[in-house]
């Protein structure tokens, strides 16, 4: 006997209804404000899509205000059977999160140094090296005084960032000037109002909205870029190219990471040994902000 249309509706319905897809979760505990003007975290979740996708798998991401609200989400994310595993971002040495999805029995990917990942599968990139690469280039361009605006100084990659730059100013013999940030544009306005009556002659910046922060910094004083300050950015978003003048930058294919980490996960939800995922290297693009 042949099933009538509504019933083949109906069945099939059913069968969607009680099958649950498949969700990844990821918590970002940022200013709202922060993360719909930067852009890593889209591209990167362009990435991540594009291969959790075409798996039957979706994304679940959610903002919170700090690391304490961040912990309740996965509590409740576990014990209500939300999400089969997440992505742990911005992770500080010792971070208690790791502990915690591992009692929660969450499956885990690290965006970060394997360092900061107690045997979790890890998507690196070398913050250390490729700060070391951004202070040579500008070394090399007769730049003796160098500011660094940075993002928080809790989170590793930061830390790492600080310790590859120091490491290439020693052996260069150029002065290294600081300033902590949080990724967003007052925040890197408010860094190079520090960073300038130090008389740096280049300025480089943890992400690319700082630094578009610090060319409007230096157009209202009146200095010329890269006459007066050079800067680099970090990332290499649209941004960078679309900025008066375009921003040279350290560039990351930040999709190609969001990639792996998709792919990371997927393993990891099968169950397979963790591993250590490297991203592609990252390349000083040199534009208009730089001599």
């Amino acid at each position: 006997m042949r099933c009538s249309p509504c019933l083949v509706w109906f069945r099939r319905y059913r069968t969607r209804v009680t099958q649950r897809q498949r969700r990844v979760g990821l918590v970002l505990a940022r200013a709202s404000r922060v993360l719909g003007e930067e852009p890593y975290y889209h591209e990167f979740l362009e990435g991540l899509e594009r291969v959790l996708t075409p798996a039957g798998v979706s994304v679940l991401v959610q903002v919170v205000t700090d690391r304490e609200a961040e912990a309740a989400v996965y509590e409740r994310w576990a014990a209500e059977g939300r999400v089969d595993g997440v992505v742990l971002v911005d992770l500080a040495p010792d971070d208690t999160r790791v502990e915690l999805v591992g009692r929660l029995g969450l499956p885990a990917v690290v965006l970060g140094a394997p360092s900061t990942a107690s045997g979790l599968p890890t998507v690196w990139t070398d913050d250390a090296g490729f700060a070391q690469e951004a202070v040579r280039f500008l070394a090399d361009r007769g730049h003796e005084t160098i500011g660094h605006v940075s993002g928080p100084l809790t989170f590793a990659h930061t830390q790492l960032r600080q310790a590859g730059a120091e490491t290439e100013a020693s052996v260069r013999g150029v002065a290294l000037l600081r300033a902590e940030g949080d990724y967003s544009y007052e925040s890197g306005r408010a860094a190079a109002a520090t960073l300038l009556p130090q008389g740096p002659t280049a300025i480089m910046c943890d992400n690319d909205l700082m630094a578009l922060a610090v060319l409007d910094e230096l157009r209202d004083r009146g200095l010329s870029v890269p006459g007066d300050v050079s800067v680099v950015a970090w990332d290499d978003s649209a941004l960078c190219q679309l900025a008066t003048p375009p921003l040279s930058a350290m560039s990351h294919d930040v999709g190609r990471i969001g990639e792996l980490a998709g792919g990371a996960l997927l393993d990891a939800m099968a169950g397979k040994p963790p591993a250590v995922y490297e991203a592609p290297a990252a390349h000083l693009v040199a534009r208009a902000t730089t001599n």
